[in-house]
């Protein structure tokens, strides 16, 4: 097989049938040149070039091998700058999922700030359901998406925390817990609690919806749901209850769910996620772009 400098002095001597100029574009030295055209000569049996004192010229061989090389030489660096581009470069589209309105307008203000930054990366945004973020984020149908944490996925990488809010419980309106002002995590262990599906990553699904309160007194599991509408109508239907951020209670008011704050809750934590190998520089920006839009705002 060639090696990458021995196709490179090769094909630029073809197009330059001179030694000197030959070197000067690949910023060697002559002797460097003509030390490995002559090694590559013997490795393929005959010469490749007729050299003379005046000029140097193509044999027939190594016409051939100019002519059969060179298109497929082309092809891997265009391919090569294309991977660059992709990886490095600022241009193009970066698609953002999200999950629920205050997601989208969070990551509105984001995407706002990092056009000013980057005029020529567009952004798209794209609605999911909580169950969908992993599955797009997997097949590539997405590059980034705002959700909650914890996510300990061995191909999913998490940004820094972006937003922490306090935790509650969505309850029936007419559950005695709704006439209350805050709950005990220890509360859950009196009432159903309303499950995700298991596609969802493990440490989320404990996270949210664990098994056993912080004394370890075991909380009943109700029915799972896909979406958070259908969490808040099996909540009101009085199948269950479910933990929230405190963002519900702005964004999804209904007559049939009460909010109740858990006052001994960790908060709940949002941040962007990607894939580990789609860490392009264009995930990156984006992701600076919102660390410095929140920090702005606190």
């Amino acid at each position: 097989m060639l090696e990458r400098h021995e196709l490179e002095a090769f094909l630029t001597l073809a197009e330059e049938l001179h030694f000197g100029r030959t070197a000067e574009r690949l910023r060697v030295s002559t002797a460097r040149v003509s030390q490995t055209v002559a090694k590559l000569e013997r490795r393929v049996g005959v010469p490749l070039f007729n050299r003379t004192s005046r000029r140097v010229e193509l044999t027939s061989v190594g016409r051939d091998l100019y002519e059969e090389t060179r298109p497929a030489w082309d092809r891997i660096a265009a391919a090569y700058e294309r991977a660059v581009a992709a990886g490095r470069g600022l241009t193009g589209t970066l698609r953002v999922a999200f999950v629920g309105a205050a997601g989208g307008q969070l990551l509105a203000g984001v995407a706002e700030l990092f056009r000013r930054r980057q005029p020529d990366c567009d952004v798209r945004f794209r609605e999911a359901h909580v169950v969908d973020l992993m599955p797009w984020l997997r097949a590539g149908e997405i590059d980034l998406a705002l959700g909650t944490f914890p996510i300990d996925e061995p191909d999913i990488e998490t940004g820094p925390v972006l937003v922490s809010e306090a935790r509650m419980l969505a309850v029936p309106a007419g559950h005695p817990f709704a006439r209350r002002t805050s709950l005990s995590l220890e509360d859950l262990a009196r009432v159903r609690l309303l499950q995700l599906p298991d596609t969802l990553p493990a440490a989320l699904r404990a996270d949210r919806t664990p098994s056993v309160t912080p004394s370890g007194r075991p909380i009943e599991p109700g029915p799972s749901a896909s979406t958070f509408n259908e969490l808040l109508t099996l909540v009101g239907a009085g199948h269950g209850v479910f933990p929230v951020g405190a963002h519900a209670r702005r964004y999804y008011v209904r007559p049939d769910v009460a909010y109740v704050l858990i006052d001994d809750a960790p908060p709940l934590r949002w941040g962007l996620m990607w894939r580990t190998e789609g860490a392009t520089a264009r995930v990156r920006a984006f992701g600076e772009a919102a660390r410095d839009l929140l920090a702005d705002d606190t």
